[in-house]
């Protein structure tokens, strides 16, 4: 283990400062100051490599964390970073955008602050970069198969490396015009510039994965004809479709959805010129939704000048302890302060949105809203409690329902669940022979480590069934690490 003594002599989380709010607002970079070695060593002494360590169970990928804090305390940064990627392909990711369940269900966190698991993963990949440890990995021999993988955001970046390591022929269509999904478009810079997505499609366009941006599947190619050119095929487009608020005013210009905005912002955050861009500058900006798309939402809004940011949340605001029925070790829901709420604006919760208002030219000027109120296990705006709040730009962050379906046309049209997502059995397999599906388009809208768990699965159940074995490794079940039995 790390240091047997160090969760007695520290017993607080520490963790890297947020530069200061008037000067990170002023541009697009991430917010966190670099991080003192010395006290990344002393908090990765906190772990006390447990002998059950619920950690893993708490990471989708079976992320072998008590190891890699050994080495990071024992400055093995070399070691850390090859056990790192053992589990993740893409830590450079998860460190910033996971919301760490291995956090919530480290043993330490029982009856002090847990370790801090997200920040040591991060540091590891970054030392790792920094020093040219991250190299391409090629297969040794070509299996002539191929396989074609719609989508390139976590899952199916995974799943393309696993699969291109394999051995087989892999081409990647992303319909944008660059590749990484939403965790190019979808992420503000602030939260992870985008130097962290090419530094690894790098990596990935040396070992072999060939990619094809601006191609989409249904429009440019049918699927049919994908099918037959490529001896499987993996549908890896995420959960994209935004559950609707259907109230008066909806069509009232001045009302988008969340991802319609920040995707014009990511944009232009790259130097592309975007025609009628949406913008907050100027405006009084209403986010609806609490989640972490609207805190995206909230933090770019802060960025392009806005007068003033509100954000609506349906439902009560959660506690700052664990609730009696989310026990240790499961993730529980806690109030939340992100960079971005630290930048300003009001956060309301129980607020249910009513009606959008417009003035006499039909022009968006307020959102009306009243108090939520639970009649029957339902949330209902509470009669009588209506107000309305200033609104020139409002934005829709209520998450998302499932993938896009309507490309699916010809023989190659996978089954589809009640609630919108793609039919797959437990090896990832949709009802048309060899496809599959990964991530959120199959799951629902989930994090980002399970699109990664998911990619590299899914890669694993390819291979077989293009092989008839495979040797590629299958995130551990959950079961499985709870018992303490760690992958080889």
């Amino acid at each position: 283990m790390a240091d047997p003594k160090g969760f007695l002599k520290t017993t607080e989380r520490e963790l890297p400062a947020r530069r200061p709010v008037p000067v990170r607002i002023l541009d697009w970079k991430e917010v966190y100051e670099p991080g003192d070695r010395t006290v990344l060593k002393r908090q990765a002494g906190r772990c006390m490599d447990c002998g059950v360590p619920f950690c893993h169970s708490g990471c989708p990928l079976g992320n072998l964390i008590p190891e890699w804090n050994d080495l990071t305390w024992r400055d093995e940064g070399r070691m850390a970073i090859d056990r790192l990627h053992a589990t993740n392909n893409f830590p450079e990711f998860t460190g910033r955008l996971c919301p760490a369940p291995c956090e919530s269900a480290c043993v330490l966190g029982i009856n002090q602050p847990a370790v801090t698991i997200k920040q040591i993963e991060v540091s590891i990949i970054d030392e790792a970069f920094t020093h040219g440890w991250v190299e391409p990995q090629p297969p040794q021999r070509l299996t002539g198969k191929t396989v074609a993988v719609v989508g390139s955001g976590p899952a199916g970046l995974a799943a393309a490396q696993q699969l291109t390591r394999a051995g087989h022929t892999v081409v990647v269509f992303e319909r944008d015009d660059r590749i990484g999904g939403l965790l190019r478009y979808g992420i503000p810079d602030f939260k992870m510039e985008k130097r962290h997505v090419e530094s690894r499609l790098r990596q990935m366009q040396d070992e072999g994965t060939r990619f094809r941006a601006g191609v989409e599947v249904g429009r440019h190619i049918s699927w049919d004809d994908l099918r037959a050119r490529y001896d499987a095929v993996l549908i890896a487009t995420g959960s994209t479709v935004p559950r609707e608020l259907p109230i008066p005013g909806r069509d009232l210009p001045g009302v988008h959805f969340a991802m319609e905005y920040l995707v014009e912002s990511n944009h232009a955050t790259a130097g592309d010129s975007v025609a009628d861009q949406i913008s907050a500058a100027g405006k009084h900006v209403v986010v609806i939704g609490g989640g972490d798309t609207g805190a995206d939402c909230i933090g770019t809004a802060h960025r392009q000048g806005a007068l003033s940011v509100t954000n609506l949340a349906i439902g009560r605001q959660p506690g700052v302890e664990r609730a009696e029925h989310q026990p240790w070790p499961i993730m529980p829901t806690l109030f939340e302060v992100q960079s971005a709420h630290e930048e300003g604006g009001e956060r309301t919760y129980l607020a249910s949105t009513v009606e959008f208002l417009s003035d006499a030219a039909g022009v968006l000027r307020a959102v009306r809203v009243a108090e939520t109120e639970f009649v029957d296990g339902k949330r209902v705006p509470k009669g009588g409690s209506e107000r309305e709040i200033p609104a020139d730009l409002v934005l829709i962050a209520m998450g998302f329902t499932g993938p896009e379906t309507q490309s699916f046309t010809g023989r190659t049209t996978p089954a589809v669940t009640e609630r919108g997502l793609l039919v797959r059995d437990d090896g990832y397999a949709t009802s048309e022979p060899g496809v599959y599906v990964a991530g959120d388009a199959g799951r629902g809208q989930s994090l980002i480590v399970w699109a990664i768990a998911e990619g590299r699965a899914s890669a694993a159940a390819i291979d077989r069934h293009l092989m008839g074995s495979t040797s590629l490794p299958s995130p551990v079940d959950v079961t499985d690490v709870a018992l303490g039995i760690r992958p080889a």
